[in-house]
């Protein structure tokens, strides 16, 4: 009986659990450093592609703050998107094209990615800028002309001249309008007495040395004087222009004018400007500026043209790659080795034993409950079988030898004294021959079906038969012997089966069984051949009376030259050759042979086959 193997186990189950745990290990390395190294990416790529937004709508503001208009804007265009490796397109709101990177057929992307208008902005990062939402580039009236601004930058560059003499580093700084002021890198405001000691340096007084740097020019004075007027309908709408008094003051630290103006009244009583007042300065500062600035745009930003990636892995990820990727090659080759050698062990034992000599029949150990430990087991009963065979082997030699040596001596030994003219060659002598070479005859084409059988060359010719045929033909030919040794032969057949099988062979099969169940049926004995169906098979069984078989004994029968008795003579117990013929028989037929026995009750041969349709003219 075949030996169940506990699942856990099972090689096949051992083997998947190891593929799928290397498979997870190496999903979930591959799975972490995809994530981690595409998020790592993505998120400086994106920071890059903001920082390069960012500073490409800045540029943009910057250029409409400084022109009146956008018809020169294509070059600085092309130049940020050589740049970022960005398409840059500029639209009016109407998406009428004003510049464009790429070429005037590629189609825009489907939102504009920010508007540029220098006078409503909230992405640039200058302090003015986020107060008042107008770009600090954006001066307007407000910038110097060429006289003032070598005035101011003299009088800058004296003072800083001071600064650095009294061991205070400076620099001049210009502000958008082109206005210069003094910024010391120690503090943030000169100290007043080195404002003092600078004065003096001038040759001037500290209020007229400072008064040239803060004071407006006549350019401010005339823009301020022109927004200030702008303001007032605004101012006196909401009843904050005290009868007429207000005036702007300019700021000229470098502020936006409009975070640095105040209200004054005539009485020279200065008070902060408001919310409101603001707001009225701011409207008034953007239409004043509007000749100045180009009108606001669309941004349009793409991928730009360029087939190289976004981005290159940087070393650190491709060395975490690698690294991972041994990490996982190391635990695989690992497990694998300790699996492989486990596997391996047994089937080295099994090797080393199969390549012993035959003689010596070596056993492999069993040291394992798996498959390879069944394979272990199965070689040991193959080397018992291989035992077993080797002696019958040496049995079958010995047999054959006497089977062939026994009608052959009778035959030379009657010839011999025939030639010696002791006896007469009489009818009866000859017949004593010719049985015996009968004997001789049989032997051989026994011989001559197992060969055939061995080699698979055994011949069958089938042909439909009826089974009730056959075992009315077999007891025919073998009712003669029985009624010699006083056994009973009886049939009982079931007449509709039909065998597709060769006759002759059949025939061959029942006899041999028949010939060996009366001989061994002692006399008033009994021998029953039956023909019947059982599902989809037909059933050939011969039954005798005789003294059975022990348990033993049992599983030899369809062995070659095989005896229940050692000592039994060929007269009474056969060549041994006609059961294991049978077997061979019915294989050809694609059928079985059983045989059942217990001792004393007699024994059953069953031969089951095929069962095949009747032809079509039986009726």
């Amino acid at each position: 009986m075949r030996r169940r193997i506990p699942w856990r186990k099972r090689l096949l189950v051992r083997l998947l659990f190891t593929s799928v745990l290397i498979a997870l290990c190496s999903v979930a390395a591959t799975a972490w450093l995809a994530v981690t190294t595409t998020t790592s990416a993505l998120e400086e790529e994106q920071g890059q592609d903001l920082a390069a937004d960012n500073r490409i709508l800045a540029e943009l503001s910057g250029y409409a703050a400084d022109h009146p208009d956008w018809s020169g804007v294509q070059h600085t265009v092309r130049a940020l998107a050589a740049k970022t490796g960005r398409r840059i397109a500029l639209t009016t709101a109407d998406r009428t094209l004003i510049a464009d990177s790429a070429s005037h057929d590629t189609p825009l992307p489907p939102r504009p990615a920010a508007a540029v208008d220098p006078l409503h902005t909230d992405t640039y990062t200058e302090f003015g800028a986020q107060l008042s939402g107008i770009d600090p580039r954006a001066v307007g009236p407000f910038r110097l002309t060429g006289p003032e601004r070598e005035k101011l930058d003299a009088v800058a560059k004296r003072e800083q001249e001071c600064f650095d003499h009294l061991g205070v580093r400076s620099t001049v700084q210009h502000t958008p309008s082109g206005r210069p002021h003094v910024v010391m890198d120690e503090a943030r405001d000169a100290p007043l007495y080195l404002q003092v000691k600078c004065g003096d340096a001038f040759g001037e007084s500290t209020a007229e040395t400072r008064d040239v740097l803060d004071s407006p020019t006549a350019t401010e004075t005339k823009a301020l004087d022109a927004l200030t007027d702008l303001a007032r309908p605004c101012l006196r709408a909401r009843d904050m222009d005290l009868g007429g008094s207000l005036s702007l003051t300019y700021d000229t630290t470098g502020r936006d004018p409009v975070s640095g103006g105040f209200l004054v009244t005539k009485k020279g009583v200065e008070r902060k400007t408001d919310q409101t007042a603001k707001n009225c300065v701011l409207n008034a500062r953007r239409t004043q500026l509007e000749p100045y600035v180009a009108p606001g745009a669309e941004l349009f930003l793409g991928i730009g043209d360029q087939t190289a990636p976004r981005f290159d892995m940087s070393p650190a990820n491709k060395a975490r790659i690698v690294g991972a990727a041994g990490l996982v090659l190391a635990v695989t080759v690992a497990v694998t080795a300790v699996v492989a050698m486990r596997l391996v062990r047994p089937l080295r034992a099994l090797t080393a034993a199969a390549q012993q000599p035959p003689e010596l029949h070596v056993r492999a150990p069993v040291r394992t409950r798996d498959e390879t430990g069944l394979l272990a087991e199965a070689f040991n009963d193959l080397t018992e079988r291989r035992e077993r065979l080797e002696e019958q082997r040496k049995a079958m030699v010995s047999d054959i030898a006497h089977e062939l040596r026994s009608p052959l001596t009778n035959i030379r030994g009657w010839l011999e004294v025939t030639r010696d003219g002791l006896v007469d060659p009489d009818p009866a002598l000859l017949g004593s021959l010719h049985e015996e070479a009968l004997v001789l005859q049989r032997i051989i084409d026994d011989l001559q079906d197992l060969a055939a059988a061995d080699a698979g060359t055994l011949r069958v010719h089938r042909e439909p038969v009826r089974a009730a045929d056959l075992v009315d033909q077999a007891a025919a030919a073998h009712r003669v012997a029985a009624d010699a040794a006083g056994v009973t032969l009886l049939t009982d057949t079931d007449g509709t089966a039909w065998l597709d099988a060769d006759p002759v062979r059949m025939r061959q099969a029942l006899g041999n069984l028949v010939s060996n169940a009366i001989r061994h049926t002692p006399a008033d004995g009994t021998v029953t051949l039956a023909a019947r169906h059982d599902g989809d098979d037909v059933v050939l069984t011969v039954i005798d009376t005789g003294p059975g078989i022990s348990a033993d004994d049992l599983p030899h029968v369809f062995e070659r030259f095989w005896r229940a008795e050692k000592s039994r003579s060929r007269r009474t117990g056969g060549s041994g050759l006609g059961l294991p013929i049978v077997r061979h028989l019915l294989a050809a037929h694609d059928g079985t042979a059983e045989a059942h026995s217990e001792p004393g009750k007699g024994a059953e041969f069953t031969l089951r086959l095929p069962a095949a349709p009747a032809p079509a003219d039986v009726s």
